[in-house]
């Protein structure tokens, strides 16, 4: 057709004006929530006012705009080129979030719109024309009436030709809807009326019941549903027509109902009387796509099970017939559910598609992705798309058979190969438990058998290193945002990469601890009356006051039997100890072993197990003594110390009274010296304290203060009275085992000159050294803050351990994690999770001997940045403990692991 003919067949301008004159009635422009909406006018139509009028400032980007970006002139023609590529490139940005964004320019040539089509199918979403065709005369006389804008006379007439010519063809283009509003009234008239995505179902949080592959396993479906507890509904003829759970649950089928199977008739008469009924929600598999075609009229490869369906529904009704084509025509390619949380498709999906609208989106879901190569079955080789997954999507899906439903990096295969005589599996979704129904028999002869290309558990993937490298911004529920520096990551990096223990572990690092506010009483830097009014101010009433061990923070993992472990996290073994940075505790693994079958022996004797209903433990604790770990530090920095001060010292003293014997005045300095001296003393016997020989498990002293995890749930967030009361009966289990142990090896008919001997030498054959008990109790008192009462007997109490010896207590509230109140009864900030109130004697060892004398210089110590520390390292250590219990995926749980570690290397004052 010429240009001519495309012109005269577009309405004129008085044709335009009349229906102008006439008025118009309004219109509502449906554009989906996610897109590319491209204006297209001539210079001088309106687009820029309809834009302010129906999108927000920051959803438009203007072509104008980009021209002041890099000329300073908006209307500098000059500068197009690279105001476009800025255009571009915004576009692509605003995509690929996920933002509706509307380009704002002439767009009247094909090769201009060309690219704009190319960016959105780029970012799988759909590209929306909305043509301005304004007359020509109209769009001179506005140009002309701007100053800033002086358009030669024949730009607007040819602009106006070009969009003539291409308002036929702008589907064909790519757009997936074109509106055009004709002349000023249609454009004044007209509205915007937003769609969502009909894959965006977010708003349905569930519970969901997410049912595999079923390929015409009616009878094994059937027995599924009702094990899910669904009520099925029967026709005339008795097949069921439809099913529908009393607690108002809803079934969503992960496609391929047909083929195969013995009665694709009966599983479609099923779900689709479900899916109408409301009860469930069907997304198509790719046999659904290809039955659907075939049922159409059109060319395909009958192979695959597809006869059987053809023949199979060629007994049915023509009715029944239409029926299943336009159900199956109907299907979405995938759902998001959960607000987002939860995708179901057919055959996964990375999360760059979830959302999007496009046929590469669609063919994704339907079929997968494939390497290219072919198995010695003939078969496609799948790409492992699941190994590298790491949306926060739950997806859900099916298409590749399976032998058992496995997590792969929040990711489920449901296909369990029904019809090749394996099983129907569905998914309780959010309980993430698996239920299945084995199948009646093999329908079907599978060409290969059910393995899986998948890689193994979810907890035996390796992780990546793009998983920690760079700035991260790790989401917690308690603390929100918590940010981490490049330069801490890449610390955490060196010291996880080359001195922790296998990643598959460690499910949580202890967070640091701050110290209660400096002290203003006469003789103290940290007294308990700061930390309970602190606690008093924040609005927290109830504490608790543990006592803090004279050793070192471990947390201890412990499985009930070898293969716990291998079934949850993926490495076998009796479990793991390790440190604050995720050494390993003990060096020697057959000692660390010991420790941990006392722990086990201790939680099967108290029931722990069977009560939290686990095969395994996650506890935080002290291994004492402080020597087990430090011994090279004690004696490269506090012996050393002790020794040079038990030798200068006393020779000082003896050189000062000397002179003092010749009549000279040095009483001061003599005093000073022996101050000293007494503290040197006193320094030493404080680190003394925290240190004692061991020999095997003979003197350790494991003392654990609160139960982290078990299987299914973060136990951290208990009152700490719960956590003690669980603790103090698995100390009182390996206190009688120990007990009882002993007075059966003493009552056991040995040698005297044997028995004498062990006595005499404590070896590690004395029943002494062997059978004494290895959990240690943790003493605590409650406080009331608005008791004064409380208040003193708890300061009393941590003064009269201090005397003894002790380090001092940590204050915690009972109630853990605590807000502030604010007014109201708002809750406000995080309250700090515990804090520490050291003795005046211990603090010798983090201050120095003569601390005493500088009292006033150290009350001036900043706990700002320790604080700040302390909070987002326990909100970190929170968040994974949550994604533990809900069973997300290593990288998933290791994430705020591994930042806690990061955080670490923040630089802050060792000594608080």
């Amino acid at each position: 057709m010429t240009d001519d003919a495309t012109e005269s067949a577009a309405p004129d301008e008085s044709q335009d004006q009349a229906q102008a004159e006439r008025g118009t009635t309004p219109r509502r422009l449906p554009v989906t929530d996610v897109s590319l909406v491209v204006l297209i006018g001539t210079s001088g139509a309106g687009k820029s006012t309809f834009a302010r009028r129906h999108f927000l400032p920051t959803q438009v980007v203007s072509s104008d705009f980009c021209r002041g970006l890099v000329a300073d002139d908006e209307n500098d023609q000059s500068a197009s080129a690279e105001a476009f590529d800025v255009l571009h490139y915004i576009v692509g940005k605003r995509l690929a979030a996920g933002r509706l964004t509307v380009v704002d320019a002439t767009n009247v040539q094909p090769e201009a719109r060309r690219q704009l089509v190319a960016i959105a199918r780029e970012h799988d979403v759909l590209p929306i024309a909305i043509v301005l065709d304004v007359p020509p005369g109209v769009c001179a006389e506005r140009n002309r009436s701007r100053p800033d804008r002086q358009l030669p006379a024949h730009v607007v007439p040819r602009q106006h030709r070009e969009l003539r010519r291409s308002l036929r063809g702008l589907e064909r283009e790519g757009f997936r809807k074109v509106h055009v509003l004709r002349g000023e009234a249609e454009v004044a008239a007209a509205g915007i009326e937003l769609e969502k995505r009909y894959n965006d179902l977010r708003h349905l949080t569930g519970p969901f019941d997410i049912v595999g592959d079923v390929h015409g396993c009616r009878s094994e479906l059937e027995t599924l549903l009702t094990r899910l507890g669904y009520t099925l509904t029967r026709d005339a003829e008795g097949r069921p027509v439809d099913a529908a759970h009393p607690a108002g649950r809803t079934a969503v089928f992960v496609g391929d109902l047909v083929d195969r199977g013995p009665d694709t008739p009966g599983v479609l008469r099923l779900v689709m009387g479900m899916v109408a009924a409301g009860h469930a929600l069907c997304v198509p598999g790719n046999h659904e796509n290809k039955l659907g075609r075939a049922m159409d009229g059109k060319k395909v490869t009958v192979a695959y099970g597809l006869q059987e369906s053809l023949d199979q529904l060629a007994g049915e009704s023509e009715e029944f017939r239409a029926e299943a084509r336009a159900f199956m025509r109907g299907l979405v390619s995938h759902y998001l559910l959960d607000g987002g949380a939860l995708v179901v498709c057919h055959a996964g999906l990375p999360e760059k598609y979830h959302g999007r609208n496009s046929g590469r989106v669609r063919s994704h879901a339907l079929y997968g992705e494939t390497t290219g190569e072919t198995d010695e079955y003939g078969l496609p080789v799948r790409y492992p798309w699941a190994e590298e997954y790491r949306g926060r999507a739950l997806v859900v899906y099916g298409h590749t058979p399976v032998p058992t439903a496995s997590f792969v990096n929040n990711t489920v295969c449901l296909d369990t190969g029904c019809v090749f005589g394996g099983s129907l599996t569905a998914l309780r979704y959010p309980e993430r438990e698996l239920v299945s129904v084995g199948a009646e028999r093999e329908w079907y002869a599978p060409v290969r058998p059910l393995i899986t290309d998948a890689p193994g558990a979810r907890e035996g993937r390796p992780l990546d290193l793009a998983d920690v490298a760079g700035r991260r911004i790790v989401e917690t529920g308690l603390h929100g945002r918590v940010a981490v520096r490049e330069e801490n990551a890449a610390a955490a990096l060196e010291v996880m990469s080359r001195f922790a223990l296998d990643p598959r572990l460690l499910a949580y690092l202890p967070p640091t601890m701050a110290p209660s506010a400096t002290s203003r009483r006469d003789g103290y830097l940290e007294h308990p009356e700061e930390a309970f009014l602190g606690y008093r101010a924040d609005g927290v009433r109830h504490l608790v006051c543990e006592e803090k061990h004279m050793g070192s923070r471990a947390v201890v993992l412990v499985a009930r039997d070898e293969s716990a472990l291998e079934r949850r996290f993926g490495v076998a073994g009796p479990g793991a100890i390790w440190t604050r940075t995720g050494r390993a505790f003990l060096a020697d693994g057959e000692l660390a072993g010991a420790v941990l079958d006392r722990v086990r022996a201790a939680a099967e004797r108290a029931g722990l197990f069977e009560e939290l209903a686990t095969d395994w433990l996650l506890l935080d604790a002290e291994l004492m003594p402080w020597s087990l770990k430090a011994v090279e530090l004690l004696r490269r920095q506090y012996a050393a110390v002790g020794a040079a001060a038990g030798a200068a010292l006393p020779e000082v003293l003896s050189a000062l009274e000397r002179a003092a014997g010749r009549g000279l005045d040095l009483a001061h300095l003599t005093a000073r010296q022996r101050r000293r001296a007494a503290d040197a003393r006193a320094f030493t016997e404080a680190y003394r304290r925290y240190c004692w020989p061991t020999e095997g498990l003979s003197g350790i002293r494991l003392a654990p203060f609160q139960l982290l995890a078990a299987e299914g749930v973060n136990l951290a967030v208990r009152p700490h009275d719960e956590h003690l009361d669980l603790i103090d009966r698995l100390v009182a289990a390996d206190t009688a085992a120990a007990t009882a142990a002993t007075n059966a090896t003493a009552a056991t008919n040995v040698t005297a000159d044997a028995t004498a001997t062990a006595d005499a030498t404590g070896g590690p054959g004395s029943p002494e050294r062997r059978k004494e008990p290895v959990l240690h109790r943790t003493r605590r008192i409650l406080v009331d803050t608005e008791d004064e009462a409380s208040m003193a007997a708890a300061t009393a109490w941590w003064e009269e351990l201090t005397a003894a010896g002790g380090e001092g207590m940590v204050v915690k509230p009972l109630v853990s994690p605590a807000r502030t109140v604010r007014g109201e009864g708002r809750p406000g900030g995080l309250v700090q999770p515990g804090v520490k109130v050291r003795g005046r004697e211990y603090l010798r060892i983090v201050y120095g001997p003569d601390y005493t004398e500088h009292l006033d210089r150290l009350r001036l110590r900043a706990l700002g940045h320790k604080r700040s520390l302390a909070l987002r390292e326990y909100a970190l250590g929170l968040e994974a403990l949550d994604r533990l219990a809900a069973g997300e995926p290593l990288w998933r749980v290791h994430e705020p692991v591994f930042a806690v570690l990061a955080l670490e290397s923040e630089p802050v004052d060792p000594r608080l």
